[in-house]
């Protein structure tokens, strides 16, 4: 098993994913469902093992991205709700309904077809109803009560047709996670709240009603309502800007690599593609195989550090696809094929995912996700190995 580390590979730490749900249940209003974003083969992680440990964890429902990855979940023999946030071809009805899985309804257009499509194989939809209240993507747009409550009939005309049940109604925070958001989040609130109040009193209520991701979770106790829907927050990654510490959420992921060569040069040696990086001084180089082609940024050229026995090394020069070059001469007893930390905690230092978003000028959860299929991933329960996936093997 270790065989399939010695390049380059992640690290799940299963019983981290496990504190991290732990702490968010105590988060959570007393009664509030938990879906467990899993999205984008779980944020890198991995979908398998993670939605499992988060089932198993405490997770009450699942959210997905699309069709393809609810279907993935249920291959595991997995039965609780699984709500797909994004667009399925109305065509699929009937594999929606079959295998369980709930659908976003977002305008009258698509709700309609997906109907058709349903009362054509004589199936009914499970569907939450989405409502743009500032977000500008999907959603029935409602982002003035009084100009539009033309909506609200909309709705309620979908929600009536019979080929659907309308479990749940939500909407989801654009500036939730910034600094000065507050405001225009209290004010997409108080619109979905408007207009679940208007469809009640036209007869039409819900089940669940949810609003929260990860950093509305944590900033705005009182808009739990049914259920709310963490994603970052769950794999150890704060949200964006919204610097708020509520609970110790401990990283899930480390992405480690080895020293594939070692080479002493003279000062004023060029290193990389375009002699972007010259030696000021002599130094002992390290190639590292791992770059852009597993998920390790471009940007982060010239920029950021790696571990080697607990030291800070820099970057020497630009990431290639394949390769990286670092300055080892600050690190003692480096070898050819030892371990090199790229993202987690060696000792006393650390690199987060967050200070590699901040040098390239990307976010966290780009880091997380861009960690690419032919990294394998292994996964720790108890301090030791339990499992490792290798994509490329597995194909």
């Amino acid at each position: 098993m270790r065989d399939l580390l010695k390049r380059t590979w992640a690290e799940i730490n299963l019983d981290a994913l496990h504190h991290n749900i732990a702490a968010f249940r105590e988060i959570a209003t007393h009664g509030t469902e938990i879906m467990a974003v899993v999205k984008a083969d779980a944020y890198g992680h991995g979908f398998e093992k993670t939605v499992c440990e988060m089932l198993c964890s405490g997770a009450d429902r699942f959210g997905v991205s699309n069709i393809e990855e609810a279907l993935q979940i249920r291959r595991l023999g997995i039965k609780v709700p699984i709500l797909v946030l994004g667009y399925t071809p109305p065509e699929k009805a009937a594999e929606l309904a079959y295998n369980d899985v709930t659908q976003t309804v977002f305008d009258a257009g698509y709700g309609k077809k997906l109907a058709e499509s349903a009362e054509k194989a004589g199936v009914v939809i499970k569907a939450h109803i989405k409502v743009d209240t500032g977000m500008g993507r999907l959603g029935f747009f409602y982002q003035d009560s009084g100009r539009d409550r033309e909506t609200v009939s909309q709705i309620a005309s979908v929600c009536a047709l019979p080929s659907f049940y309308a479990e749940g109604i939500f909407t989801h925070f654009a500036k939730a996670d910034e600094e000065g958001g507050e405001t225009f989040t209290k004010c997409q609130f108080d619109l979905f709240s408007d207009i679940t109040e208007r469809l009640r009193a036209e007869g039409v209520s819900f089940k669940i009603r949810h609003c929260c991701n990860s950093a509305a979770s944590l900033r705005f106790p009182e808009m739990h309502l049914d259920m709310v829907r963490p994603g970052i927050i769950l794999y150890g990654l704060y949200p964006s800007a919204c610097g708020e510490r509520i609970k110790p959420f401990k990283p899930v992921l480390e992405l480690k690599t080895v020293v594939s060569m070692l080479k002493n040069v003279p000062e004023g040696t060029p290193v990389s593609y375009g002699g972007a990086a010259v030696t000021d001084k002599g130094c002992v180089l390290a190639t590292l195989p791992i770059g852009y082609a597993d998920g390790y940024p471009r940007l982060l050229s010239n920029k950021a550090d790696m571990l080697v026995n607990g030291k800070r090394c820099k970057i020497l020069g630009r990431v290639c696809m394949d390769q990286t070059v670092i300055d080892t001469s600050g690190a003692k007893d480096v070898k050819d094929g030892g371990t090199v930390t790229v993202l987690g905690k060696e000792g006393d230092e650390i690199i987060t995912a967050e200070e590699l978003a901040r040098k390239a000028g990307l976010i966290n959860y780009e880091i997380a996700c861009a960690i690419s299929k032919r990294v394998p991933r292994a996964y720790i329960k108890n301090g030791k190995i339990e499992d490792v996936v290798d994509y490329i093997q597995e194909m």
